[in-house]
């Protein structure tokens, strides 16, 4: 099997994918539908409240980082993810029924909004962490980028047929579709065969809740990892707002709006496979993959026609999704088991709870000075992450290979550069800790024999 598929030749994860796939399509046709009922229906063209309202979902990630990332690792992900899955599917039908019924109003959508928020809060770090659950260590960043790529083919079907779908018999049966296609994830999970599933590390119990915190204060790549994915996250993907102003700005209805947001995809769905292609998640690809967006993200608030700035979405997407696959992949195959629930949980806290500070800023600007001024804000906050992360590959030498500095300088990128002293942490932590000093030692010698 190519070395871009290795992960299915794991039957749980072949199951795990197709599930996902049309989980996934189901969520992005929910997603675009979900924007555009509050853009045209709820308000008068209003992106303001459509930051809002995506601030309202992405809060609780934040917010409970710390219950939600102990719960990935305490408990069994694999009921976990039934049972938050089939919470959003409940949510999604209820959202449909108000819709179709005439009754949904601004301020309900936003109890909505949050409530989704809070359940994917729970959802996300356990689905994250579950894929090391099925796939060995060496596979793990391959199946991440699987995921990316399941996740942003979804992408390029869902809100095209969400657009369809609202302009041909209304918004509120896309969230009907979207509640069915939870089936196929809860299927492919009771489907999932438990005993060959990896064994998982347990730490301590809830005494240990800032081991996650603790753990990542001691490692600076994965803090300047965190605060690009922060930056971009809070102002560089507030793609619906984008997307939608700008899809109006040039005449458009729900099914270019739908289009525009596919077209992002294609480009997702190619860096997501590039990345599977990469035998290990490095650091160097999500600087460059944060520039390269910058970029494409600067140029496209100067595209004159809808479909010259469909073209630029296309290395928008590529861009975005190879950095957070990457970034995605590095975290969890340089944290240590114990605590990878919990570090994931702070990934996507930081990487989505942005959104509640970014999305009422870019829609307001968008509102107040027009959609490209916003997306220009987008690229500025890029600029500032590729500058956080260049600075950093400088002030640690990775772009500066010398040989009298050979064994500080040529460290797998994919394992932290910082030791963590085992005794800071649990017994348990300290037994599981990837990097121990005789490890290092062996690197060094296998670098220098090379």
């Amino acid at each position: 099997m190519s070395a871009m598929f290795r992960s299915f030749s794991v039957f749980n994860y072949r199951v795990w994918f197709i599930g996902a796939l049309v989980s996934n399509t189901g969520a992005w046709m929910q997603a675009t539908a979900l924007s555009w009922v509050v853009l045209t229906e709820l308000t008068n063209n209003d992106a303001g409240a459509m930051g809002v309202t995506m601030a309202l979902q992405f809060a609780p990630p934040l917010l409970l980082v710390s219950v939600t990332g102990w719960v990935a690792d305490r408990f069994d992900r694999r009921r976990l993810l039934m049972v938050t899955q089939s919470v959003l599917l409940l949510l999604g039908l209820a959202i449909g029924i108000l819709l179709l019924a005439g009754v949904m109003t601004l301020p309900i959508m936003y109890a909505f909004a949050l409530a989704l928020g809070v359940v994917s809060a729970f959802d996300n770090p356990a689905r994250q962490a579950f894929v090391s659950d099925i796939v060995s260590r060496e596979n793990a960043s391959n199946a991440v980028a699987l995921n990316a790529a399941s996740f942003n083919g979804a992408r390029m079907i869902g809100p095209a047929v969400a657009g369809i779908v609202i302009v041909a018999v209304g918004t509120g049966w896309v969230f009907f579709v979207n509640a069915f296609t939870f089936l196929a994830m809860i299927g492919a999970l009771m489907l999932i065969r438990t005993d060959d599933l990896v064994p998982r590390v347990r730490a301590a119990g809830a005494s240990r809740l800032a081991d996650g915190f603790r753990y990542v204060g001691k490692r600076p790549d994965l803090m300047v990892a965190f605060a690009m994915v922060f930056l971009l996250g809070a102002f560089g993907m507030n793609f619906p707002i984008f997307a939608s102003t700008m899809a109006i700005e040039f005449g458009q209805e729900a099914d270019g709006y739908g289009l525009l947001s596919s077209i992002l995809a294609i480009g997702s769905l190619a860096g997501a496979l590039l990345a599977a292609r990469r035998d290990t998640a490095r650091m160097r690809i999500v600087v460059m993959g944060t520039g390269i967006f910058a970029v494409a993200g600067t140029v496209s608030a100067f595209m004159p026609g809808y479909w010259t700035y469909a073209a630029t979405l296309m290395v928008t997407g590529f861009a975005v999704v190879t950095t957070l696959t990457t970034a995605n992949g590095y975290v969890q195959t340089t944290t240590d088991p114990a605590l990878r629930g919990r570090v994931l949980a702070l990934y996507m806290a930081i990487l989505m709870g942005g959104t509640p500070i970014g999305a009422p800023i870019v829609g307001w600007v968008a509102s107040e000075f027009g959609p490209r001024v916003a997306i220009l804000v987008g690229g500025a906050a890029a600029f500032v992450a590729f500058s956080i992360g260049a600075v950093w590959m400088l002030a640690s030498g990775r772009l500066h290979r010398v040989e009298e500095s050979r064994f500080r300088l040529t460290l797998d990128e994919t394992r932290p550069l910082t030791v963590v002293a085992p005794e800071e942490f649990s017994d348990e932590v300290a037994a599981t800790t990837p990097l121990k000093l005789p490890e290092l030692e062996d690197a060094a010698r296998h670098r220098a024999a090379r």
